[in-house]
């Protein structure tokens, strides 16, 4: 399950491209998934103060991830960037609880634009290796995903600095909804 489920899903043209968007709050990891999408080294990473770009082949799969900063002052600009998008990546730091709320927020703006209709949804829930971290049952719960209906949505539980559950192309997907990935 996970992203290669989604990927297959959308798959029509082998050679055709697919975009990822890669968004969320700041520090929630999105930079060190797009490495680890990259298989790059994540030793050293910092806030991105725009957005990254990165071409990805992996699994036969061509990826174009669009990685975009998450600072409150770079969000309005996130809609910039929605065109044309085949799958949102949206990450969620586990372990950083106070923020669950804005996160959600942030997420449903989102899910609301018409440019985003019908994209398919992978949650990322990162930091899983954080004792205050909450599992990806929680956070699914948080965030309302079992209510959407309008688009196939999964949650996956991850490492990012660890790369486990990022590029786990036939990991276990924490939940699913409307139609099942196969």
């Amino acid at each position: 399950m996970g992203l290669l489920a989604i990927l297959r899903k959308l798959r029509s043209n082998p050679e055709k491209e697919l975009r990822l968007l890669l968004l969320g709050l700041d520090n929630a990891g999105k930079t060190t998934i797009l490495k680890a999408l990259a298989s790059e080294d994540i030793t050293q990473v910092t806030p991105t103060q725009g957005f990254n770009i990165k071409s990805v082949q992996s699994e036969g799969f061509k990826l174009n991830v669009w990685d975009i900063g998450g600072a409150r002052k770079i969000r309005p600009y996130w809609r910039n960037y929605f065109e044309n998008t085949d799958v949102l990546i949206y990450v969620v730091d586990s372990a950083d609880i106070k923020r669950l709320e804005e996160t959600g927020q942030e997420l449903f703006e989102l899910l609301l634009e018409d440019k985003l209709r019908n994209v398919p949804l992978l949650v990322y829930a990162n930091k899983q290796d954080i004792s205050q971290a909450v599992t990806a049952a929680e956070i699914a719960e948080g965030l309302g995903l079992h209510n959407i209906k309008d688009r196939d949505w999964q949650i996956q539980s991850c490492i990012a600095i660890e790369g486990k559950g990022v590029k786990d192309w036939n990991g276990h997907a924490e939940a699913s909804k409307r139609n099942e990935f196969h």
